[in-house]
């Protein structure tokens, strides 16, 4: 009897356990299919950023997270096999935005100090802010009201030469959402309350040189010591990893500057030691455009910057962004300031087109040079790229349009905001007062 009620749990449990790994499969099964789910856009007006231009009345076809193929009108197949079909009636369709150099998910209100989280009095080369990265933060959501689908995260430091590296987010709002954590080192030069500007540069130069060295001895010791096991040798410390990183040209140099001597000095420096460089700011850019071109320096910088806001930034002029493109220098477009107002990145971008940017120039400097800059894989409607895609209700440059859809990383995303639930709140009829509607 016992041995029969032994059978009869055995049993029971076989059956429990197959039930259990066909429950697996069958969930493995529903969530495979739906991350196959496929999406095609149709009959869009499409800013491909990329070789192809501008596509009238084309096909963009989403699976898997990515753009897997990009139909022009005449190309387009009749049937075309999707879970989903969205007809885009003309509108336009671009890249996503990508915002650069602001603190995005690490400030959440300035003027409350316990949500800054973007600088330390001990950060160095090495401070990684991805770890305090918020991805709930209710900026995000405003953010992508302006088309923004990915963003470079940049700290502000602390006592330190070097701020810092900045990290790249996507804007889905997702735990999972940092893209890359140090993908480039920030260094804020030029004038300083005390002290004197030649001492950053030169320390800077110093530092560089210093691991160059370093780099050079170890490499001619081990030449020499070919038959002997290191085993002795030292393990690079943090800082000097990242040095190392910026003379392999693995991370490019952020450098924060104006005047032109400070330009010149890094563009110097990049010829020596070889690094990856890219100019912040750079108000002086214009008066050394031709030089800043033949090196390949990218420059990022703000287009509604109209008036010097030091003497380091006497030719400031709305003009520069377009003075810079023409000559050959890669742009991309960042506001200065927190990222509160990143949203309206397009508005600038108008600003800029308004005094000589092409429009491509321009939705470059907001998709495609960023990309670029910080090897992401965005920025173009091409095949292969990662489908972060904004619908717009009419010119994406116009203050009237919005966003109609989004995707990220191939998901529709909302832009339903904090703000937008505050109006609901606030205009809604009820018989309680308005600040207390739930």
């Amino acid at each position: 009897m016992k041995q029969f009620k032994h059978n009869q749990v055995n049993k029971r449990n076989i059956t429990l356990s197959s039930l259990v790994k066909v429950s697996i499969i069958a969930v493995a099964l529903i969530t495979g299919v739906a991350q196959a789910k496929t999406t095609a856009i149709t009959n869009a007006t499409v800013y491909t950023v990329a070789s192809q231009g501008i596509l009238e009345q084309a096909t963009v076809i989403i699976e898997q997270g990515q753009i897997t193929e990009v139909y022009s009108n005449q190309n387009t197949p009749k049937n075309i096999e999707a879970d989903e079909t969205i007809d885009a009636k003309g509108r336009i369709l671009t890249p996503g935005f990508i915002g650069t150099m602001n603190s995005l998910g690490l400030v959440e209100v300035a003027a409350v100090s316990r949500t800054r989280d973007g600088k330390d009095k001990k950060a160095d080369i090495t401070f990684d802010a991805s770890l305090a990265f918020n991805p709930k933060s209710t900026l995000i959501a405003y953010t992508r009201k302006g088309g923004i689908t990915s963003n470079i995260v940049a700290p502000h430091g602390g006592e330190d030469l070097f701020a810092g590296q900045t990290f790249a987010v996507d804007l889905s709002g997702e735990f999972t959402s940092i893209i890359e954590k140090q993908n480039a080192v920030l260094v804020y030069l030029g004038s300083i309350s005390k002290g004197s500007r030649a001492q950053r540069l030169q320390e800077l130069d110093y530092k560089l040189a210093d691991a160059k060295k370093a780099l050079t001895k170890k490499a001619d010791k081990k030449e020499n010591d070919k038959s002997k096991e290191q085993k002795d040798a030292k393990e690079p410390k943090r800082d000097e990893k990242v040095i190392n990183a910026l003379l392999a040209g693995e991370k490019p140099l952020l450098a924060y500057a104006d005047r032109a001597t400070d330009l010149l000095a890094l563009l110097a420096l990049k010829k020596k030691y070889g690094i990856d460089l890219v100019l912040v700011s750079a108000s002086d850019a214009v008066l050394i455009a031709d030089e800043i071109a033949a090196a390949n320096v990218p420059v990022i910088l703000s287009s509604i910057e109209n008036l010097p806001s030091s003497f380091d930034s006497l030719h400031a002029s709305l003009a520069n962004m377009a003075k810079l493109a023409k000559v050959g220098v890669k742009v991309i477009l960042a506001p200065k300031g927190e990222s509160h107002n990143l949203n309206q990145l397009r508005f600038d971008a108008g600003i800029a087109v308004a005094n000589g940017l092409s429009r491509a120039d321009a939705f470059s400097a907001l998709t495609a040079n960023v990309a670029d800059v910080f090897k992401l894989n965005s920025g173009r409607i091409a095949v292969g790229k990662n489908a972060d895609l904004v619908l717009w209700s009419a010119d994406p440059l116009e203050l009237s349009t919005k966003v109609d859809l989004m995707w990220i990383n191939g998901k529709q995303v909302s832009t339903q905001s904090r703000q937008d639930a505050l109006r609901d709140r606030y205009i809604k009829e009820t018989n309680m007062p308005r600040a207390y509607t739930k």
